[in-house]
């Protein structure tokens, strides 16, 4: 009998085994792995090399792949050449080709080679790094990116592991707003001596991403106490302080508790930015966690001439921006600094028995897997780390300068053409725009839905729309790796072209 219950007998002969199949099957054999990969970078290669071709927008129906694709997988291996051919002919027809240089919808999710080295070496080593002592590698490679990347952002010292605060790659903001959320409520619910949630409240602007009420959810945020505070065309579509201060006030007369405020540095909608300083105040005054989502805007504050959007940011708690928007390192990457990384530990810290060791229980190391929601994490810091090194400071502001100077060139393009109007100012390298004639009797929203439709059924070109303040807009976002300013200039005259035809269908 053994020590936990159970028996065995070692005299049991073992099952038999097909020998010959056991010695032939090995899932990693490094010269088999040498070929295969090389194959694979040449097919990846090839597809950025003909990427233009493809239809931008995927042309197919809802459930297409299940009638191309067996019910069952293979019992026996099939060549890496027959799986190339079905991913040729059935995978690549499905897809949106977010790389492509005529997509400009949403935010554009940047790659480069540095970054699929790293991505390359961080699926090669297969590290899991929950705690320092598992890759002590993995952990101090990125709280020195994560510096890094705060000095290039101007951040105060007290964001970095070189003061007294710290970063860490989370998967996506959504991850970032939850653990600060998280960190924010467990605070506030020991300071008032209590562990009912139904008084806390958080607010955010009409403009601030979705993922914000979801993460609220998720943190125990009753939807009632879930406060969007309008915004208008006229301040920009950014978070009014007074505006906040008058609703903050009024909960507090009704006996709830202010527990958070998320401010947003370029809006999804129309990169609006958020006045950091004055919310700052708001925020201190009511004992609120401030966060600052700035995802996409953020990455453009590496260069100083978009630093100002930051200011006040030395009186915020916590700050997250996703260099795969703008900065070339691929999904997915979300950085998320804290000035009191304790306060992240204290709510999200687990310690079994299986993953104790001297060095966690002397508090001497970071363990991640206290900062994050999940407990394994991958060797993410890896791709940053090469895209810092291999591009460096300057190239990566000339990127970030360059999506800029054609969202200009096409901002030009849409004011010299009377037909249409730039409806909200350009802030980054998203410009807002719709068709507006001077044609009585015509809705002008269905003009535009119907341009936006005839556009992107060409499979030339992507684009998106948005409703910011009842008024129905294009979206025009600049920021696939491989566009040039030809690309934005063929897509502005497609969008002639579509106008045209809308124009004479009506």
């Amino acid at each position: 009998m053994g020590s936990l219950g159970f028996s065995y007998d070692d005299s049991a002969p073992f099952p038999q085994t097909d020998h010959v199949d056991q010695q032939q099957f090995k899932p990693l054999d490094p010269e088999e792995f040498r070929k295969q990969a090389h194959q694979m970078v040449d097919f990846i290669a090839d597809y950025y090399a003909k990427i233009e071709s493809y239809p931008v927008l995927a042309q197919v129906q809802p459930g297409y792949l299940r009638t191309r694709i067996p019910q069952n997988a293979p019992y026996r291996p099939e060549p890496l050449e027959t799986i190339f051919n079905d991913i040729n002919r059935h995978i690549i027809p499905g897809m949106t080709h977010w790389l492509s240089p005529k997509f400009f919808a949403f935010f554009p999710a940047t790659v480069s080679t540095a970054a699929f080295l790293g991505e390359m070496l961080c699926t090669g080593f297969n590290s899991v790094g929950f705690n320092w002592l598992s890759s002590p590698a993995v952990t101090e490679l990125e709280m020195i990116v994560m510096d890094w990347l705060a000095n290039m952002l101007k951040l105060p010292k007290c964001f970095t592991f070189a003061g007294s605060g710290g970063g860490v790659i989370q998967n996506t903001t959504s991850e970032a707003v939850l653990v600060t959320l998280i960190a924010a409520r467990d605070k506030a619910l020991e300071r008032i001596s209590t562990d009912d949630t139904r008084n806390l409240v958080v607010y955010c602007s009409d403009q601030t991403h979705s993922t914000f009420t979801k993460a609220s959810k998720m943190a125990g945020i009753h939807p009632r106490n879930i406060r969007s505070i309008q915004t208008s065309i006229d301040a920009g579509f950014c978070l009014c302080p007074v505006a906040l201060r008058e609703a903050v006030r009024e909960d507090v007369a009704e006996g709830l508790v202010p527990l958070y405020l998320c401010a947003t540095v370029g809006t999804t909608s129309t990169t609006a930015v958020d006045p950091l300083e004055p919310l700052a105040d708001v925020a201190r005054d009511y004992g609120m966690w401030f966060h600052v989502d700035a995802a996409y805007g953020g990455s453009a504050c590496i260069c100083p001439e978009f630093r100002h959007y930051f200011n006040g940011v030395e009186r915020v708690d916590s700050l997250s921006l996703s260099p795969h928007k703008w900065l070339l390192s691929y999904l997915d990457c979300c950085c998320l600094w804290v000035k009191k990384p304790e306060l992240l530990v204290n709510s999200l810290s687990t310690n079994p028995e299986y993953l104790k060791n001297k060095l966690s229980e002397s508090d001497s190391v970071v363990d991640y897997k206290d900062w994050q929601v999940g407990t394994g994490r991958r060797f993410k810091s890896l791709r940053l780390w090469l895209v810092l090194r291999s591009y460096g400071v300057e190239n990566l502001q000339s990127h970030i300068r360059s999506d800029v100077r054609m969202a200009k060139k096409f901002e030009w393009l849409v004011r010299s053409d009377p037909r249409f109007e730039v409806v909200v100012p350009r802030l980054f390298a998203l410009v807002c725009f719709r068709l507006n004639p001077d044609s009585p009797g015509r809705s002008t929203e269905s003009l535009n839905r119907k341009l936006l439709e005839w556009v992107n059924s060409t499979g030339k070109a992507y684009l998106t729309h948005t409703i910011v303040g009842g008024v129905y807009m294009l979206r025009f976002a600049v920021g696939a790796t491989l566009t040039e300013e030809r690309h934005v200039i063929a897509a502005w005259e497609l969008i002639g072209e579509g106008a045209d035809e809308v124009l004479r269908s009506v």
